[in-house]
């Protein structure tokens, strides 16, 4: 297993990412984080663990830069500028196109709270790179208006114990196009802090990527 520190460009923005790759990966996920975040994320680091054991190539991405978390930490609001987020994610995705180490394989989406958003509309804006998306206690609904436009297949997990995203995540399904599910992970809140609940999360989306990533042309409906 080879971890090595990146920067993804965007414009003026160098981005720090943490790529794990492992020869014969099944695939590369790419972890959008939520609001307040970053790469760092204890959270995401789990899951990213359980996946790379599993096989997977992974990248943790800081969506901001140190001078824009700097401010987000004051206002609090480019973690829901969704815009920008989504560009974010999506030069990262072509960046996994060019990079040696990941250049052939397929790309999973992997986003949480504000970053599940992002993470679906650049599933739009790449559809022929994005092979499967899984939502954790994502604000969907802050994607709303490009759900119809995504054609890989999605994955919503959330606690059963949240209802705001039990709830947006029901509804998602009824504007989203392509083969999809609901997750809910018993007793579980918004953080997954329960013991077990993290576990259960990396499952989940084990067991989605193992069955939709590289299992059909991207931008296929499986």
């Amino acid at each position: 297993m080879d971890v090595r520190t990146v920067a993804v460009r965007d414009g003026d923005a160098e981005l720090a990412g943490d790529l794990t790759t492992t020869p014969g990966a099944s695939g590369v996920v790419l972890f959008a984080h939520g609001s307040g975040s970053s790469r760092h994320s204890p959270r995401n680091k789990e899951v990213a663990d359980a996946l790379s054991k599993a096989g997977f190539a992974t990248l943790l991405l800081d969506l901001l830069t140190e001078d824009e978390d700097r401010i987000d930490q004051v206002t609090r609001e480019l973690r829901f500028d969704i815009g920008l987020l989504t560009r974010r994610l999506t030069a990262a995705i072509d960046w996994l196109a060019e990079d040696s180490q990941t250049a052939g394989l397929d790309v999973g989406l992997f986003g949480a709270s504000t970053g599940a958003a992002a993470a679906l509309r650049a599933a739009a804006e790449r559809p022929e790179r994005v092979g499967a998306v899984v939502s954790r206690g994502g604000r969907v609904d802050l994607a709303e208006d490009r759900l119809a436009d995504v054609s890989a297949p999605v994955l919503m997990i959330a606690g059963s114990a949240d209802e705001p995203i039990v709830r947006i995540s029901f509804e998602a399904t009824e504007q989203l196009h392509v083969l999809n599910d609901v997750h809910l992970v018993p007793d579980a809140t918004h953080l997954f802090a329960e013991p077990g609940a993290l576990e259960q999360v990396a499952g989940a989306a084990m067991t989605w990527f193992r069955d939709h990533l590289g299992a059909s042309e991207p931008g296929t409906p499986s």
